[in-house]
C-alpha cells in the first residue's frame, strides 16, 4: 500500500535573471514550457539568488568604501573588507567573528553568517544582498501566479542558511505568502492518548529543505521548485519562523 505521495518538480528553462526583469511572468513562462501546470494547494519555492537579482540587489565592490570598523573585522575574520562593510550595512548586530565568518543579525531579524551575502552564481566583481522584504516579495510573486493561474498556491522564497548546533547549511525560508509556516501540535494527542505540550514544526523550513535537495546548489539553474501533497493551507510569513530574541538561549 502506497501512503500520501509527495512530489517536487525541479522547473527548468529559466533564463539567467538581471535586475529589472519580471520574474513572476519568467516563472510562469518556465513553467509553461516545462508543462508543470499550477494545482490547488501547489508550493512554488524560488531561490533568493534570483529575487535578489530581479530586485537589483547587487552591489559592485568597487564603489563600497569600508569604514575604519569594517577594516578592524575584516583582519579578525580575514575577509575582503568591501565585503565586510557591506555585512554591516545588512545588520543590526555582530554576534560572532572568526577567520572565515561573520555572524550578525540581519536587519530582517535573521541571525545568519556573514548577512546572507553571497559571490556564489554572481558575476563579476560584485555581492548579491538579501531581498528588503522577502515576505513582501513572495506576496508579490503569488499575487501574479494566483491572477495567471487562477490556482490557490503558496510562495516561498529560501536561501541556504547554517545551524549553529549542526554541520552544513540547509534551505531555510526566508520569505512565504499563502501559507502556514508554522504547524501548532500542542494539544493533539499523540500514538497513545498524551496531548503533545511543547511540539511546534517550523513546516515552512522542512519543505525548504526539501526544495533545496531538488533545486541544488552550483551550476543546477533551476531556482524554482514546485511542491506539490504537501497541505500547508493557511497564512503566515517567514517573520513567523523568527524566535523571539527574550527566547533566545543561546543569546
Amino acid at each position: 500500500m502506497v501512503g500520501r505521495v509527495v512530489e517536487l518538480y525541479a522547473v527548468e528553462g529559466l533564463p539567467l535573471v538581471a535586475a529589472g526583469d519580471d520574474l513572476a511572468g519568467l516563472i510562469l513562462a518556465a513553467l509553461s514550457h516545462a508543462a508543470v501546470p499550477l494545482q490547488d494547494g501547489d508550493i512554488v519555492v524560488i531561490a533568493q539568488k534570483v529575487v535578489s537579482k530581479a530586485e537589483g540587489r547587487s552591489v559592485e565592490l568597487a564603489a563600497v568604501t569600508p569604514s575604519s570598523r569594517a577594516i578592524e573585522i575584516a583582519a579578525e575574520a580575514h575577509k575582503d573588507p568591501r565585503i565586510v562593510e557591506l555585512i554591516l550595512a545588512e545588520s543590526n548586530d555582530v554576534l560572532r567573528v572568526r577567520p572565515g565568518v561573520i555572524i550578525v543579525e540581519h536587519r530582517l531579524g535573521l541571525v545568519l553568517a556573514n548577512a546572507g551575502i553571497d559571490r556564489s552564481n554572481v558575476e563579476g566583481e560584485t555581492a548579491l544582498l538579501l531581498p528588503r522584504d522577502p515576505d513582501g516579495s513572495a506576496e508579490q510573486i503569488r499575487a501574479r501566479l494566483v491572477a495567471a493561474t487562477g490556482a490557490a498556491i503558496g510562495v516561498m522564497i529560501i536561501d541556504s542558511i547554517g545551524r549553529a548546533w549542526r554541520n552544513g547549511t540547509i534551505g531555510t525560508t526566508i520569505g512565504a505568502s499563502g501559507i502556514a509556516t508554522m504547524r501548532d501540535l500542542r494539544g493533539q494527542p499523540d500514538l497513545f492518548g498524551r496531548k503533545l505540550e511543547t511540539t511546534e514544526v517550523g513546516a515552512a523550513d522542512e519543505v525548504a529543505a526539501a526544495a533545496s535537495l531538488v533545486m541544488g546548489q552550483a551550476a543546477e539553474a533551476t531556482p524554482v521548485v514546485v511542491v506539490r501533497g504537501i497541505d500547508l493551507a493557511g497564512t503566515g510569513t517567514a517573520r513567523d519562523l523568527l524566535r523571539p530574541k527574550h527566547m533566545d538561549m543561546f543569546r
